[in-house]
C-alpha cells in the first residue's frame, strides 16, 4: 500500500490526542497516581499478550542484564514518574496544553544526548529548539487557557508537563541504550512496563494505599473501563503504528508525523471540550510543531 508508513505516522498522533482525551476523563474521577497504575497494569498484561503470539515468552528473558538494566530506568522514570506528571498537567491546564508541553520531550531529548553522550547539537536542531520553546511559551503565556482555576493551578500543571517531558525525554534516552541491537520494541515496552509497574506498586504499598486504590475503583467502574481504553489505544495501538511508520518511511518523516497530537489536539479541544481557541493558541501550537520538525529533518 502506498504511503502507509506515512498514514501510520498520522495515525500515531491521532491515537494518542484521542488517549491524551480518555486519560483526562478517566484522572478527573480517580486521580493521576490511580489512573497512572492502572493504566500501566493494563499496558503490562496487553504487552505480555502480544509478547507471548510474537515470540512465545512473555518476557524476554535471554536478553542481557545490561537491557533489562537501561530498559527498567526508563520504565520507572518515563512511565511511573513522567505519565503522573502528565496526567496532573492535564487536569490542570487540560489535556490540549498538557499535550504541548509533552511535545519538549524531543527538545529534552536531544539536549540530553548532547550533554550525556555527546552527540553533536547542530545549528539547524538549536533552530528547531528555539522555536519549539517559543510557539509553547507563546501558547502558555496566553491569558484564559480554558481553566478557570486560578494561576496557582495553571504554574502547577506548567511545572508538571515540563516534568512530564524531562521524564520523558530521560526515558527515551534510557530505552535506546537498552535497545541497541535491534532489538525488539515489544519486548522492550513489557521490560518498561514491568518496571514501571513494580515501582508504582511498591509506591502504593509503602503510602498505605492499596485499600483506597481499589475502594476509588469500585466507586468509579466507568473510569476502569476508560483506563483499559487508554491502555489499549496508547502503549499498544499508538506503538504498533509508530512501527509501521518508522519500518515503510524515512525516520526523519515518521518522527515528525508521530509528533503532531498536539494539532489533533487543537479540533478535540474545540468539539469534545467546547474550549475557545484563540489565534494565539493555534499559532503557536503550529509554531512549536515547526520546530520539532526542524528538529528531526536537520
Amino acid at each position: 500500500m502506498k504511503y502507509i508508513g506515512e498514514i501510520a505516522g498520522v495515525m500515531t498522533s491521532i491515537f494518542y490526542a484521542v488517549n491524551a482525551v480518555v486519560i483526562t476523563k478517566a484522572t478527573e474521577k480517580t486521580g493521576s497516581v490511580i489512573t497512572n497504575r492502572m493504566r500501566v497494569a493494563f499496558g503490562f498484561l496487553y504487552l505480555v499478550i502480544i509478547n507471548l503470539l510474537l515470540f512465545r515468552q512473555p518476557l524476554p528473558f535471554d536478553s542481557g542484564s545490561d537491557r533489562w538494566i537501561w530498559l527498567s530506568l526508563s520504565g520507572v522514570i518515563g512511565l511511573a514518574l513522567g505519565d503522573t506528571f502528565l496526567f496532573q498537567s492535564y487536569i490542570l491546564v487540560g489535556a490540549r496544553i498538557g499535550a504541548l508541553l509533552l511535545s519538549l520531550s524531543t527538545v529534552f531529548g536531544v539536549l540530553e544526548a548532547w550533554l550525556i553522550f555527546g552527540e553533536t547539537l547542530r545549528v539547524g536542531q538549536m533552530l528547531g529548539i528555539a522555536l519549539s520553546l517559543a510557539g509553547i511559551i507563546w501558547v502558555v503565556a496566553e491569558r484564559g487557557n480554558g481553566k478557570d482555576q486560578g494561576s496557582h493551578h495553571i504554574v502547577t500543571g506548567i511545572t508538571f508537563g515540563i516534568l512530564s517531558a524531562i521524564c520523558n525525554a530521560t526515558g527515551l534516552v534510557l530505552s535506546r541504550q537498552g535497545m541497541v541491537g535491534n532489538f525488539s520494541l515489544f519486548q522492550a515496552n513489557v521490560i518498561r512496563m514491568l518496571a514501571a509497574l513494580l515501582a508504582l506498586i511498591l509506591i502504593m504499598v509503602f503510602q498505605k494505599q492499596t485499600g483506597q486504590t481499589f475502594q476509588v475503583l469500585r466507586k468509579n467502574s466507568s473510569a476502569l473501563r476508560l483506563l483499559a481504553l487508554a491502555a489499549l489505544i496508547g502503549p499498544v495501538l499508538g506503538v504498533s503504528s509508530s512501527l509501521l511508520a518508522v519500518q515503510h518511511t524515512e525516520v526523519g518523516v515518521a518522527s515528525v508525523l508521530t509528533s503532531l497530537s498536539p494539532v489533533f489536539m487543537l479540533p478535540i479541544s474545540y468539539f469534545f471540550f467546547k474550549e475557545r481557541l484563540s489565534w494565539q493558541a493555534i499559532a503557536g501550537t503550529m509554531l512549536a510543531m515547526i520546530g520539532v520538525a526542524i528538529l528531526f529533518i536537520t
